[in-house]
């Protein structure tokens, strides 16, 4: 990371402030329209979706490994693979606001709508981490989080977690997270947790104030 946060900026008082990544590979999963119900309704004034890369940032490995072009300009490929997926996500379900910024969201949900991020500007404008691929939407999904000065960071993954508590490193050595990520989360500090594919209610009994159990808690 080139550069250290000065400070988390403060979090809006009236609810609150939930950031979600929607993994990219659940873009062919049964399950994504109800994400997108939950995340819609229950997330109405509270949630900002970073969409995943998905295949859309698969089609970058493969261009890159066939043109060999760097990894800075790989970097920039990959978040329009992000904008790509959250402008898909935004089209099926059009409730949900698409963004670019933080002011930009927080507009959003002083509205009462959900929101979707669409990183490719405002992240290369002012994102501190690695223009590589060790950045990934997981890393800047953290760092957005931060940004908003939000309470908690969902990362929705297509694998299926025990409930308790993992390291970051751990999960970035399995492969979980991106690498950037472990650095990530401890320079931002924002409470993560991890979800499966077929976690969508216990997602919306969190956002509408419960206790839902059986996530992963990702510890620094």
């Amino acid at each position: 990371m080139s550069r250290a946060p000065r400070r988390r900026p403060a979090a809006q008082p009236q609810a609150a402030l939930w950031v979600i990544k929607l993994g990219g590979s659940l873009a062919d999963s049964d399950a994504l329209r109800h994400w997108l119900d939950v995340l819609a309704t229950a997330g109405r004034g509270r949630a900002v979706v970073v969409p995943g890369g998905g295949r859309f940032a698969d089609q970058v490995r493969a261009a890159q490994a066939q043109a060999r072009f760097d990894d800075r300009a790989a970097h920039r490929m990959a978040l329009l693979a992000m904008e790509q997926y959250g402008v898909m996500l935004c089209a099926l379900a059009p409730a949900l606001a698409p963004v670019k910024t933080p002011r930009g969201a927080r507009s959003a949900l002083a509205r009462g709508r959900a929101a979707i991020w669409l990183p490719s500007a405002y992240a290369l404008a002012a994102c501190p981490l690695p223009a590589s691929w060790d950045t990934t939407s997981d890393s800047l999904a953290a760092w957005f989080a931060w940004r908003l000065g939000a309470q908690r960071l969902v990362l929705v993954k297509s694998l299926h977690f025990a409930a308790g508590a993992a390291p970051a490193g751990a999960l970035c050595a399995a492969g979980i997270v991106d690498r950037a990520f472990p650095h990530a989360l401890a320079r931002m500090g924002v409470p993560t947790l991890l979800l499966g594919p077929d976690d969508a209610p216990r997602l919306e009994a969190l956002l509408r104030g419960g206790r839902a159990r059986g996530h992963l808690r990702v510890t620094a």
